[in-house]
Order: structure tokens, then sequence, then C-alpha cells
């Protein structure tokens, strides 16, 4: 009787793991229509493949992906095809791991009268991040994390279409400015007592915003890291040196934010003279050297977020060439702003690429820079279009395809600690991978020319998703 008893707890539990295998695999009609693999056995042969290691690309490659995972990576001569695998040809096109991105939104810039503010766009976004091979994202800061989290679970359960989600809890942020979306906190007993709350409903990261203060910081970190769980920041009142001090783990948008070469700063307070210290800093000052150098040594991640910087003269409307993703009103207010700014902006592009140098100098330093696309600012930077070209910023920031494709893969994968699960195309990993009708080691643009997004072992048809949301963006 006892064998018997065993015998069936086991069986339950193997059958309970063969329907919650199956169940992660179950999509509704409307997720369905934009799958274009979905075989239990694939073979994807004859590729180029950048495994996201960082290691030079290799030729001629057959990846194998058994139910969801990457089962072998090789020569093609030297991989066997299973009979019944379903094969795709790869000739011609490069195989990249699931982009791993780490300051994007669900919102998107939708003002308020004359006010600066966001909205929630909880149907087109999720889409076109995964159409734009984001497999895996943090929202940086959320306005509806109630709404993000519904999402993260409905993607789960195959009702809507996107990547994994690391949902970050509403904003840290003093009340200081009239956008109507963004939260606030009076003091570290109030920023405590937020982190516990959201933390106790599933946000897994945190973020602190620029009127935060070192003690909002403090009381954020003893939360936080007491569950295990991080904290980025876009900082202003506080240097980067004092977030670094206190125990924040990620620090946002390169070196933009950083007021620690404002002269005679005030503790705690938001200087407006962020922008023009690091105007006036030199490229390769003593005192930039000096910060990285801290910041290495402190294992702080700086996360790169070039597109919502990227200059107008000389660019593109809409990062990426996405401005048909937008409703036509859309479309024409961002036309119009590109057109004023025309040969208008010397300092930003100043700005710009000396923010490059010094997140490559970073880089070189080995810090762990990750990449990410911000899609705020002035409504120029979208979900998916804005993925694919902060890759190429990078690459024009100095970094090589390899590098670029790491920093977007690898890295962010490393800084959620899911390095052993995404983040690279090996043996063992999950099946998160995008393919490429091109090389971008080539032309680095020949990134757009993604054809199928696999996540989980699944392959969206990333042209399609693009086609699904155009004129979209702007309404959900």
């Amino acid at each position: 009787m006892k064998n018997f008893a065993r015998r069936l707890t086991l069986t339950t539990c193997l059958l309970g793991s063969v329907t919650a295998a199956a169940y992660a695999q179950q999509f509704t009609p409307q997720v369905q229509e934009f799958i274009k693999v979905s075989a239990p056995v694939v073979a994807l042969t004859d590729a180029k493949v950048i495994d996201g290691t960082g290691r030079p690309a290799l030729l001629h490659q057959t990846v194998l992906l058994q139910n969801g995972r990457i089962t072998q990576v090789g020569a093609i001569k030297k991989v066997k095809v299973p009979a019944g695998a379903q094969v795709i040809n790869c000739a011609g096109k490069t195989l990249i791991p699931g982009l791993v991105m780490l300051h994007e939104h669900l919102y998107y810039t939708m003002p308020v009268g004359g006010y600066f503010n966001i909205a929630q766009m909880p149907y087109s976004f999720p889409r076109l991040y995964l159409a734009g091979g984001a497999t895996t994202i943090r929202t940086a800061g959320s306005i509806e994390p109630q709404t993000d989290l519904a999402i993260k679970r409905m993607i789960g359960e195959g009702k809507l279409i996107g990547p994994d989600m690391d949902v970050t809890a509403p904003y840290i942020e003093e009340p200081s400015m009239d956008i109507p979306a963004l939260n606030t906190v009076k003091g570290p007993e109030d920023a405590a007592a937020t982190t516990k709350y959201w933390a106790d409903r599933g946000c897994t990261s945190f973020k602190m915003y620029m009127h935060a203060t070192r003690a909002d910081l403090a009381a954020v970190v003893r939360e936080a890291h007491a569950r295990n769980l991080k904290i980025t920041g876009h900082l202003c009142a506080l240097t980067y040196r004092e977030a670094a001090e206190i125990g924040i783990d990620n620090l946002e948008h390169g070196f933009m934010a950083s007021s620690d070469f404002v002269p005679n700063k005030a503790p705690d307070v938001c200087d407006n003279n962020v922008r023009q210290s690091l105007l006036r800093l030199p490229v390769n000052s003593p005192e930039m050297t000096s910060l990285i150098k801290f910041l290495v040594g402190k294992k702080v991640a700086l996360t790169s977020t070039l597109t919502v910087f990227e200059p107008y003269t000389g660019r593109e409307v809409v990062l990426g060439g996405g401005l048909e993703a937008l409703i036509p009103q859309m479309q024409e207010r961002e036309t119009a702003t590109w057109k004023q700014n025309q040969q208008r902006d010397t300092a930003s592009v100043r700005l710009f690429k000396k923010n490059m140098a010094w997140e490559k100098q970073f880089y070189d330093a080995g810090g762990l820079l990750v990449a990410g696309t911000d899609p705020t600012g002035a409504g120029r930077t979208i979900a998916g279009y804005s993925n694919r070209r902060q890759i190429e910023l990078l690459v024009e920031a100095g970094f090589t395809p390899v590098q670029a494709i790491k920093v977007s893969t690898l890295n962010g994968a490393t800084y959620l600690g899911r390095e052993k699960e995404i983040g690279t195309i090996e043996a063992g990993k999950q099946g998160d991978l995008v393919l490429i009708n091109g090389d971008p080691e080539k032309d680095i643009q020949q990134v757009r020319q993604m054809e199928i997004v696999f996540k989980n072992g699944v392959g969206f048809d990333s042209v399609k998703l693009f086609e699904s949301m155009k004129g979209k963006v702007g309404l959900n």
C-alpha cells in the first residue's frame, strides 16, 4: 500500500510537471496568429552565430532547440539533426541571443495640456519589444505597476505577446515636478513603506528619481536588499559617488545624469547646472577617470540609453525607422519637432558624443555596461524600433558589433542574475534568440532585418508584429 501511494504521488507530480510544461506553451488564437515556428524540435542550420559571450562569431553553425531550450550549438557538419525536426535554413543569416534590455517602459510621452506627461501603452509596446528582439526587459520605472504586473502574468499565460518582464515599482521621487503620472514619496519612511508595499505585490526592481535624497536611497536599499532585490536610479540630487557609497546597484543614462561635477553642489539638491558641468568636463578628464574607477570598484552597473539622447540634426525622426508606428497626430507632432531642431542642437551633439566616449571608458575599465532605450523624452523613442537602434548607436560609440550585442544580451542577463538561463546562445540555455536576415558585423543596420524572434523556443514573426502595430502607438 505504501509503494502504491508513493507511485501514485510520483505519477501525480510527473503529470503536474507535464501539464505545467504544456500549459506554458499554450497560446490564444490572437497570439498564435503571430507564431511562425512552434515545433517541439527546431534545427537552425548553416547560420552565422554571434553568441553574446563576446567571443568571435562562428560561421556555418547549427543550433538545435528542443522543448524550449537550446540543446546543441556546433558546426553544421558535426551536429546531427534529429528526425522529425523542423529545419530552418539560415544560410546568409545571423543568429544572436534574445536582447535583454534594462531601461524599458510600457508608456509613451503624451502631454497633458502644457505639462509633460506619459500614458500607458499596454498592448502596443509589449508586442513591439518582442518584435524588436527583446525577449527580456526591465521596466525601469512604472506609472501603472498593477498594469505592468498583469501584463507580465498574461504574457506568461499565452494571452498577450511580449517579453519576459522584470517589473520595477513606481518611481521613488520627492515632490518636485508637475508630472501627473509620476509617483512621489515624502521622506525616507514613506520611501521604505513604498518599497515594502510593491515588493509584496511582485515588483522586483526599484528606481530612485531625480529629487530623491541620500536618506531616501538608504531606506530603499535597506528594504530592497533584505529581499535580494535591486535598485537603480536616474539621479540628480544624489551624485553617482554618493549613491554608490550608499549601495545603489545600477545608474541610468550613462553619465548624462551625473551631478558629480557641478561646482559647489549642495547635498540633496538637484542642481540645474548638471548639463553645463558635463559640457565643460573634458572627455579624458582625471575626474571622470576617478569616478569610473570608483563605480567599477563598487560593482555598480551603468545603463546606456543612447537612443533617448540621440540628436536631431541629420538623423531619423523616430529612431530605428518607426515613424509609421505612431498615430497620425503623433507623426505630425514628431515631424514638426524634428524640423524645428535641425541645426539647432550643437550642444546636444557635443554632449551625446562625450557620453558615448565615457560609456566606452567605463566598459574598457571593466564596468558592467548594460543597455536600454527609455521610450520617453521628446517622443522619438518607441519600443522595438529603439532596441535595434541602441545596438547601432553602441557601434557608433566605438564598440564592435560583437561587443554591442554582448552589452545588449549577456550583460543585462548578468545584472538580473539570470546569466545561467538567458543572454547567450549556448547549450542548456533558454531558447531565446533572434534570426536576422543579414550580417550585423558587415553592416550594423542589418540588425533591423529581424525575421524570427524565438522566446522559449517559440518563433514569433517579427515583420508581422511590426506591421500589426503601425498607426497604433498613442492609442494603447
